[in-house]
């Protein structure tokens, strides 16, 4: 992984303008999700895996949001291969609050800089093997898990459409002042909602959305540990004060 930059003779320490990991000589940093509460038994008949194999939730989802993409035209432009799917721990056990985040690892129209207040700022890259990673998408866990079925795999969506029909690190963009939601959360909810369901009804493999129809403590009983991938949040490094 690059190294820490540090401005010679300050106090500011500028972190690297590139993070980058390698499949088999220096893998992605993998993080166990903390057992919350007592284990449930997961109904045999809903597939997630190998029981007693711990469940890798990035890796799982990774293989549904590929499937999504190569069977739904409107989101055939993402590509999983230029993207991280991690995890964060719940601060709590509440159902409600923060589910899952996209971070893009670019500013509008793609660009990897941006002026702010006369000061070019750039974002930090990310490299997986020789791709370069353009979008960074966390599920907060156990949290995420405990929702039902229908709740998560919309919020699956919900997360992948926020993606830039382009996908060129950039945010999907709509006109008026809501440049990035829409004006109706109503609204954009029931379209997420509906393009789940048109999803579904292409009867996809039941293997890749198993893991969705049970909570983290079946999870956590038929697989001993749920884990993901777990990386620093992209930071925006300014030029100025860098040496390259």
């Amino acid at each position: 992984m690059a190294s820490v930059q540090r401005r010679v003779g300050s106090r500011y320490h500028i972190p690297a303008f590139e993070l980058r990991w390698h499949s088999v000589r220096e893998p992605l940093p993998v993080r166990q999700v903390p057992s919350h509460g007592r284990l449930l038994e997961a109904p045999p008949w809903i597939d997630s895996g190998m029981p007693g194999e711990p469940f890798h939730f990035s890796k799982a989802m990774k293989r549904l949001v590929a499937d999504i993409a190569a069977k739904y035209p409107l989101l055939g432009h993402i590509d999983v291969s230029r993207m991280l799917f991690t995890i964060s721990n719940s601060k709590n056990a509440r159902l409600h609050g923060l589910q899952a985040k996209v971070t893009p690892l670019r500013f509008q129209n793609g660009e990897l800089t941006r002026l702010h207040r006369g000061i070019p700022f750039q974002v930090q890259q990310f490299f997986l093997d020789d791709h370069e990673i353009y979008y960074v998408i966390s599920f907060c866990l156990p949290r995420f898990l405990n929702r039902d079925f229908e709740d998560k795999f919309v919020t699956v969506f919900h997360e992948l459409f926020h993606i830039g029909p382009r996908f060129d690190g950039d945010l999907r963009r709509h006109a008026g002042r809501y440049s990035v939601h829409t004006a109706s959360q109503k609204r954009y909810d029931q379209e997420m909602a509906m393009m789940a369901h048109e999803y579904l009804q292409s009867q996809p493999d039941p293997s890749l959305f198993g893991f969705l129809k049970l909570n983290f403590a079946q999870l956590l009983h038929r697989h001993g540990r749920v884990i993901g991938h777990s990386v620093p949040r992209p930071k925006l490094i300014p030029i100025r004060f860098t040496f390259r």
